[in-house]
């Protein structure tokens, strides 16, 4: 069973008193049955609260080129898959290949089409880290070695007094904290429990404790973004909302609104609320392919977007033993790729969301490529390669190289 349902039955039978929360609970658990996952990725905004990201009227449409066929087959660790049934098996709805400025792919599947939103989850982090330079660079924040506690005293009981802002973007907070989806009581399904709820987020934040020494360890947790979105909300006096729009959205000529996913108190979910069409995350990913400029204008600080994109720290590596995650290293709220065994080393790095979102970018060979996918598989993921984000990788970067 699709474990955000189970969340939401657990809610029903142990939390709920008011019929309010239950007719609320009630309406998501029918959305999230698996029977109607994809369909209510594409609908979040009939489910939850949210913020609308509005466009401007000078909108960009990115021109086609000759259309290519995906390759047949890909190869990881020496066994080969087929395409089509990667796509199949990992349930996508939308997929696109930009290449050298214009599309090269774009197909839709299970109801998606070029003007849905569909829910970004985590993808909706690398938009955040954005945000976090365009404020640094505005003066609104100081310097990323700041304590997040002199951004926001109210953390200052809480495990995240004395993390500097690098170590939230970096993932590597020390926060205790378990991510596990498939596990009803772990830490990420507290919050979503709340979140459900209409629970303050920021109020959440504040109960957690440290675990390990801040800077040493990569270990994924996500209220680390909702810290940055508190820092740049507290800051600049604007929802994230706001910023987003005024800085980056409207900038880049995206085609259609967007939204957010907010709590109770109107606060944005950040580390995974954002909803968006494919082309507009598209765009988010020439925006940093092009790093930071959009028709030569800076809309994010260069600066920061090669420092989003690098490895800096040793326990960031891939191959690090002070990671969580191996076989893939992090940058500023951005995944970056081990080397490739076939293409060796290359500039690329990734938005990943789970149930398998995807902004890939690759400066070499100048290649954005977006899959938004409901995958039911997802928790299966380290047993089911089709589920495999690795795997994944290994299927863009396959594209990426078809022009050479």
């Amino acid at each position: 069973m699709n474990c955000l349902r189970i969340f939401c039955i657990y809610l029903l039978i142990y939390s709920c008193s008011s019929t309010n929360n239950k007719e609320r609970i009630e309406k998501i658990d029918i959305a999230l049955n698996l029977d109607n996952f994809a369909d209510t990725y594409l609908k979040m905004d009939e489910y939850f609260d949210t913020k609308e990201i509005y466009n401007s009227d000078n909108i960009f449409v990115f021109p086609d080129r000759k259309p290519i066929d995906l390759p047949k087959e890909f190869e990881y660790e020496k066994k080969l898959f087929n395409t089509k049934k990667y796509l199949d098996s990992s349930y996508t709805q939308g997929f696109l290949v930009l290449h050298e400025d214009s599309i090269s792919f774009e197909s839709y599947y299970l109801g998606q089409n070029k003007n849905t939103r569909h829910i970004s989850w985590s993808v909706a982090k690398s938009f955040v880290s954005a945000l976090m330079g365009i404020a640094i660079n505005e003066g609104y924040i100081k310097s990323i070695e700041d304590n997040v506690e002199k951004y926001l005293p109210e953390l200052s009981s809480s495990g995240y007094n004395g993390v500097k802002i690098r170590e939230l973007l970096q993932m590597s907070s020390g926060i205790r904290f378990d991510e596990t989806y498939s596990d009803i009581n772990s830490d990420i399904n507290r919050y979503w429990r709340g979140f459900v709820l209409g629970d303050s987020q920021d109020a959440f934040t504040a109960t957690l404790k440290n675990k390990i020494t801040p800077g040493t360890f990569n270990h994924y947790v996500s209220i680390n973004t909702h810290v940055l979105a508190m820092i740049i909300v507290k800051t600049t006096g604007k929802s994230l909302t706001e910023y987003l729009e005024e800085k980056i959205w409207k900038k880049i000529g995206m085609e259609n609104n967007g939204y957010w996913l907010v709590d109770g108190k109107g606060m944005e979910m950040a580390l995974g609320g954002l909803n968006a069409t494919i082309r507009d995350y598209t765009k988010m990913g020439k925006l940093f392919l092009d790093s930071g400029r959009w028709k030569g204008l800076e809309i994010v600080p260069e600066e920061w977007v090669l420092e989003s994109t690098s490895i800096n720290g040793e326990h960031l590596e891939a191959t690090s033993v002070n990671s969580a995650h191996p076989n893939i290293g992090y940058g500023y709220q951005w995944w970056i790729p081990g080397t490739s065994q076939k293409y060796g080393k290359e500039e690329e790095f990734i938005a990943i969301g789970i149930y398998n979102q995807f902004i890939y970018v690759n400066r070499s060979t100048k290649t954005v490529i977006v899959k938004n996918s409901a995958n039911k598989n997802y928790n299966d993921r380290f047993n089911n390669p089709y589920a495999s984000k690795i795997v994944a990788i290994e299927l863009f970067r396959t594209i990426a190289h078809m022009n050479e």
